[in-house]
């Protein structure tokens, strides 16, 4: 065969019969470091579900799995952002919170142009699924929620709470009990759900809606007190607090949970390798002492069953959005 011909020859052979080509490089994920973005600062509970997950991914994977807080833009979505925008190839994933859905509807809300979509990312496995509690300093003068918004009432736009920055969980969980109570209180959004903590600990803000392994130290150690959780029924950790339905507010319920999502298109091979991974670590003991000891019991999801919770879930949470309206 002429030079010309063997030329032609190789140009035009399939490219799956080259050695490396895509489909090799798909059955040898991961060849390197994997990032986990958390779109928060550490201390909340993102940071929470995905440091111990983090742990349990390098020994299934066989590579080392790194953490980067990367927090902004207002309830997480700088890191939900840049996880939406990351190449396809299983290398940058993402843990985040059930305001991934929340954020783009506010977004819309404002006229603004969202800084990503939720069809953009695709659910891998939930990790976490919390109700949410409402604290308050131990030294507050109130006992009881009654106590609070009495308060509240007398003193509208008064009573400061944090959040995780506008529109994220914690900020549309106390917008819920606003409008259903029908009060005002004074938003100070902070950068993540852990600086927010670190305010109420110091009283510089009065409340704060957060999960239960985020509060359960502060509460054992005496320095915060629970009033009452945005769930369906009392929490085994929380036996005597009661619920805002049993208070008489049925509609205000939200659940905090936290899950790991990859960029929309990793192919297939790579997602079912971080599925088997992702359910390995989930029953792996160290992860299950980690998060039990926080008060966060597992609450694993694999994929399909994730993403019908995701869809079910933010197609709750955007309708409270828009209840709720135009807040700051």
């Amino acid at each position: 065969m002429r030079r010309r011909d063997l030329l032609k020859s190789a140009l035009t052979m399939p490219l799956l019969a080259v050695p490396g080509g895509p489909a090799a490089a798909q059955a040898q994920w991961p060849t390197r470091a994997v990032t986990v973005i958390v779109p928060f600062p550490p201390g909340g509970q993102a940071d929470l579900a995905a440091r111990p997950v983090a742990a349990a991914l390098e020994k299934a994977l066989g590579r080392p799995v790194v953490v980067e807080n990367r927090a902004g833009g207002g309830g997480g979505s700088v890191g939900n952002a840049a996880a939406a925008r990351a190449a396809p190839d299983g290398y940058t994933l993402l843990v985040t919170l059930s305001s991934l859905a929340v954020l783009p509807e506010a977004d819309r809300l404002f006229g603004r142009q969202p800084a990503y979509e939720v069809a953009q990312l695709a659910p891998v496995a939930r990790i976490l699924a919390d109700p949410t509690l409402l604290a308050v300093p131990a030294a507050a003068p109130w006992k009881s929620v009654a106590d609070l918004l009495a308060d509240a009432r007398a003193r509208p736009g008064v009573i400061p709470y944090g959040s995780s920055g506008p529109y994220g969980t914690l900020h549309v969980a106390m917008e819920m009990l606003a409008a259903s109570a029908g009060i005002r209180l004074l938003h100070v959004p902070f950068r993540g759900a852990g600086p927010a903590l670190v305010a109420l600990l110091a009283g510089e803000v009065q409340a704060l809606a957060s999960a239960p392994g985020v509060l359960k130290p502060h509460v054992d150690e005496g320095r915060l007190r629970v009033l009452a959780s945005w769930s369906d029924r009392r929490i085994a950790a929380f036996p005597d607090v009661p619920t805002f339905r049993e208070l008489g507010h049925p509609d205000v319920e939200f659940y905090i949970w936290a899950g790991l999502f990859a960029p929309a298109g990793v192919p297939e091979p790579i997602v079912a390798r971080l599925r088997r991974a992702m359910a390995a670590a989930m029953t792996s003991p160290e992860v299950i002492r980690a998060f039990e000891a926080a008060g966060s019991p597992p609450a694993h999801l694999d994929a399909p069953e994730f993403a019908a919770f995701v869809a079910a879930d933010s197609a709750r949470l955007i309708a409270a959005v828009r209840r709720i309206g135009k807040v700051e």
